[in-house]
């Protein structure tokens, strides 16, 4: 087993070898007028190779110079012969990505894709054409991501999701793997012993929140060989990125230290911090002091002997109700910025924009171009002025469409199409780019399609046409019915209106069982946010799209989605019925609603198995593969089990909040979790029905958390047809006449 400090050797060896890899000249490559060095080509077409393996030898790949202007790609040829120029590899396979959506009509979503049906040979483009980025700075990733959308995937699929990232245009990415074993190094140099220090360290499922100073030891303690493990992808995962020409956007440090720092080092003052939805949250050493500076600068050195440098370095100061003490808030900020500038000098300070971060007291303390405020909010609220509210730094036009990885359908999509420009245009506009920050990614493709293509237009986007040509694509071909479908989609989910979310509804199927239930999270909305019968039609007329194009993956994938909905949506309507019959003391009706709900959740988790992207099995066997031992396995399992259900303790989950915050509709979550919640409590109130006796309290927390425990097995590979369940859930839904949109 190598060590933490052999694998920093390793990187340290090496590093000048890649460096000289990625930029080596080849064929392709060219020096820019600017006397930039030209770079090589070969990442974009190894990422082109694994994406389009049968027709990658048709593209050529071409290394631009990079403009005053900033970045382009220029897409021209003839047929079978494609010739793609950009300014960076990853520019250039968004070059690639334009050509397939607007000439060749096919799509690779996040998830799904149409590429079976390009022709054998690909078709000409009508003349060149070539489009400039909007803004420099096109961010992805947020914080939450590795927790809610994966914290033990392999490195396979960190590599399918760069080149995702890469081929929607994104420029600079958020990587936190690795960051527990930068921390581990560095406070064993401040007087903390190993076992102290992985008992700290939360399982990494839960590791997001110990980086941004919320909870820490959750699911731990973590091994040494998982934190050398963590490392040894992260520096993959930061040297793809560098490769392709992205930036990998690193933490920074700002304070965050263990329990009894002070006793070990006497001239280092901490402020505690309080708790956290129900978790205490981990001390805040004051960056004033002589000590941090030292903290600091271990904490730099050791993240790049493991993972080299970068231009960015994310980190929020008192996030989420984190208490300054006596310590001045712009005095920390700049002796922050200060630490940072002394180890990566011109580096970027990367902080999120959400509630109230970050503070103007942070902004008006430091050097505001060197930093970047990645705004969650952009589309969630009206009335904003982001130039006077953050004093003209520049920012990111962000969305957070998905909180906790939920499998719900819709976005604020109308909002950005008519926003961003407006901003971006604006006088004074200190605007310089988008984020896409949902803190579970892998969901709503359309959403992820759409906001990242706004880097890459100069123009206003008319949502309506946009919706129809991504109706075509998305299945390789024009047809009716998808088109039918994605307009029914486009006007309910897809055009929520901002005021107060910037997602939808989840499913009540989801919620911990309550006759009153509204949500399943408990900072999700309480009511529909669009009109239900377009999911049900749009499903409808999916089911009538054209043979041929059904063998698309992307039609599968969005015909399990969209009859998922359908039926979530379906409990909204369901649950005040069984209520209803509940008071009225209607035994017979109440049973037979509840077993309406019952053979609801059944066909759901039959419907959910036929893709393996609503899978629970996947998750946990990514989980138990990081394991060595069984007590390994168990452990890793409970922190990939526990973020989904409970998502911490009994604190945490029940006065917290925090339960079923990760909700989703997976196959085997459903079935084995929220099945099992609600025929406890529908059996319960069918018994008091019966005998006139009041409900048996249920302790939900031991019930939930018990499921933690369990280590049964789950199904890796779908079965079923998603066809013939996609039509029984329709079969199984009334028919509502059609209503207005909700207000908010």
């Amino acid at each position: 087993m190598r060590s933490l400090r052999a694998w920093a050797a390793l990187y340290a060896a090496t590093a000048l070898v890649l460096l000289t890899t990625a930029l080596s000249p080849v064929s392709s490559a060219v020096a820019s007028p600017a006397g930039e060095p030209a770079f090589a080509t070969r990442p974009a077409r190894a990422a082109l190779a694994r994406l389009l393996p049968r027709h990658v030898s048709q593209f050529t790949l071409v290394a631009a110079g990079r403009p005053a202007s900033g970045d382009y790609f220029s897409v021209s040829g003839r047929a079978g012969h494609i010739r793609v120029q950009g300014t960076s590899p990853a520019v250039i396979l968004s070059g690639v990505n334009w050509y397939l959506k607007y000439t060749a009509k096919v799509d690779i979503g996040w998830p799904g894709r149409s590429t079976a049906k390009l022709p054998r040979t690909l078709p000409t483009p009508a003349g060149t054409v070539r489009k400039h980025a909007s803004v420099p700075h096109r961010f992805a990733l947020n914080d939450t991501d590795d927790g809610y959308s994966g914290a033990y995937r392999d490195w396979e699929s960190y590599e399918k999701q760069i080149d995702l990232l890469a081929l929607h245009g994104v420029n600079e990415v958020f990587v936190q793997m690795g960051a527990d074993a930068v921390y581990y190094e560095t406070l064993r140099e401040f007087g903390y012993s190993e076992d102290e220090l992985r008992s700290w360290i939360p399982g990494p499922a839960h590791q997001p929140w110990w980086l941004m100073q919320n909870m820490s030891g959750f699911g731990g303690p973590v091994s040494v060989r998982l934190i050398e493990e963590r490392a040894e992808l992260g520096r993959k995962i930061a040297d793809r990125l560098r490769r392709l020409g992205m930036t990998p956007v690193l933490p920074g440090y700002y304070g965050t230290v263990p329990p009894g720092f002070t006793e070990r080092n006497p001239t280092g003052p901490v402020v505690p911090q309080g708790d956290w939805v129900g978790f205490e949250r981990p001390d805040w050493l004051d960056p004033r002091s002589e000590v941090f500076g030292r903290v600091a600068a271990s904490f730099y050195r050791h993240q790049r002997e493991l993972f080299g440098d970068s231009t960015m370095y994310k980190m929020d100061l008192l996030h989420e109700g984190g208490r300054p003490g006596n310590v001045p808030v712009g005095d920390a900020a700049k002796a922050v910025m200060n630490a940072l500038q002394t180890a990566r000098p011109g580096a970027v300070w990367t902080l999120i924009g959400w509630q109230n971060n970050p503070s103007t007291q942070i902004i008006d303390a430091v050097d505001k171009s060197r930093l970047l405020i990645v705004d969650g909010r952009s589309d969630r609220y009206d009335g904003l002025d982001r130039e006077a509210t953050w004093h003209g730094a520049p920012y990111a036009f962000g969305t957070i469409p998905n909180f906790g990885g939920h499998t719900t359908v819709g976005a604020n999509t109308a909002v950005w199409t008519e926003r961003f420009d407006q901003w971006r245009t604006k006088p004074g506009s200190a605007l310089s780019g988008i984020a896409y920050l949902p803190e579970g990614s892998g969901g709503n493709p359309v959403a992820y399609e759409l906001f990242t293509e706004l880097a890459w237009r100069t123009g206003p986007l008319d949502h309506r046409a946009w919706f129809a040509a991504y109706a075509e694509r998305r299945y390789g071909g024009a047809d009716p019915h998808a088109a039918r479908a994605w307009e029914l989609l486009r006007g309910g989910p897809y055009s929520t209106p901002s005021g107060t979310w910037s997602e939808s509804q989840d499913s009540l199927f989801t919620a911990r069982p309550a006759l009153t239930a509204t949500k399943a999270a408990s900072w999700s909305p309480g009511a529909m946010r669009y009109d239900p019968s377009t999911v049900r039609r749009a499903l409808a007329e999916l089911l009538r799209v054209a043979p041929a194009l059904r063998t698309t993956d992307a039609y599968r994938f969005d015909l399990v989605d969209v009859a998922r909905q359908a039926l979530a949506n379906h409990s909204r309507t369901l649950l005040p019925q069984i209520k209803a019959a509940y008071d009225a003391k209607d035994l017979p009706r109440f049973r037979e609603r509840a077993a309406e709900w019952k053979s609801d959740l059944a066909l759901l988790d039959r419907l959910l198995a036929t893709d393996t992207r609503f899978l629970l099995g996947p998750w946990l066997e990514d989980a138990k593969s990081w394991g060595r031992t069984k007590a390994e396995r168990a452990a890793a399992e409970f922190d990939a089990r526990s973020i989904l259900t409970t998502w911490g303790h009994r604190m945490g989950s029940d006065a917290g909040g925090l339960r079923d915050y990760a909700n989703r509709e997976w196959s085997g979550l459903v079935s084995d979790f929220y099945a099992m919640r609600w025929t406890t409590y529908l059996d319960s109130l069918d018994t008091a029905l019966a005998t006139g006796r009041a409900p048996v309290a249920i302790d939900w927390f031991a019930l939930e958390n018990a499921w933690n425990q369990e280590r049964d097995g789950y199904p890796v590979r779908a079965s079923g047809d998603p066809v013939a369940l996609a039509t029984a859930v329709l079969d199984a839904l009334p028919t509502p006449a059609p209503t207005g949109p909700p207000a908010g």
